[in-house]
């Protein structure tokens, strides 16, 4: 990888003009452009410093240090590894603690960690190969196959799940030839835009949430997205719970 190329497109891509990106990086405007046109080789504490400044992923940061010519500042661990076991064990604390509403946990490309079990409420219906750890919950979303045929505002829907996708360009390219073309809203958007799903126990409105570890310093953890579902409506929350309520108790 190029490096100053890299920084540049970074910058770029975030709007974020040299002079503002050297006062944040506690550099000049002149060094910083010296550093973008390749007339000045940045160490190894001024690459960190521009990451931190443009708030890259840690994954990116540790690109920009292997383009530079320097070694991986952040780690990135396996979840098995005996070290996140905390993590782990917290993510089973929250995923319990969310019941009877539905939750999961993603990885950077949208693959399944771990769900809770009102989960199930979710994906009932769908084609086993696209359900379970693993397997990636965007495309489960979407596909004709998966939950697709289930959800009732599908074009709308699908919109807030492909804006993720900017970094899995061939899943995106996938996914949108699934996608009918989103019809002009003829009413009152609302405060938030739900989840409106058939399901065995009636029509589901949920609403969701994202969570992710803020202060990681280890890639793997910094990627993890722990999604939850709440109910939009009393008669969601009063589905939800009984779906609970009939399914065996989560040990």
């Amino acid at each position: 990888m190029d490096f100053p190329r890299a920084l540049r497109e970074r910058r770029t891509r975030r709007r974020v003009s040299q002079l503002d990106l050297a006062l944040r990086a506690g550099t000049t405007q002149r060094h910083l452009s010296f550093i973008e046109s390749g007339r000045s080789v940045p160490g190894r504490n001024m690459v960190v410093r521009l990451a931190e400044s443009l708030e890259l992923p840690l994954r990116e940061r540790n690109e920009l240090l292997l383009a530079a010519g320097y070694a991986p500042a952040y780690p990135e661990s396996s979840l098995d590894d005996p070290a996140l076991a905390p993590v782990r064990t917290a993510i089973d604390h929250i995923l319990r603690g969310h019941l009877p509403y539905p939750a999961l946990v993603l990885d950077r490309g949208g693959r399944l960690i771990a769900a809770n079990s009102a989960f199930d409420l979710i994906t009932e219906g769908a084609a086993p190969e696209l359900v379970g750890p693993g397997r990636n919950m965007y495309r489960l979303a979407l596909h004709p196959d998966g939950l697709a045929p289930r959800i009732l505002n599908l074009a709308e829907w699908a919109r807030h799940i492909l804006v993720r996708l900017g970094h899995l360009a061939e899943l995106h390219a996938e996914l949108t030839g699934y996608v009918p073309e989103p019809e002009p809203a003829a009413g009152p958007l609302g405060f938030a835009v739900p989840l409106h799903l058939r399901s065995s126990y009636g029509e589901l409105r949920l609403m969701t949430t994202v969570t992710t570890f803020a202060t990681a310093v280890d890639v793997t953890l910094a990627e993890l997205k722990l999604e939850a579902f709440l109910p939009a409506d009393a008669a969601t929350a009063e589905a939800l719970a009984a779906a609970a309520a009939a399914s065996p108790a989560e040990s």
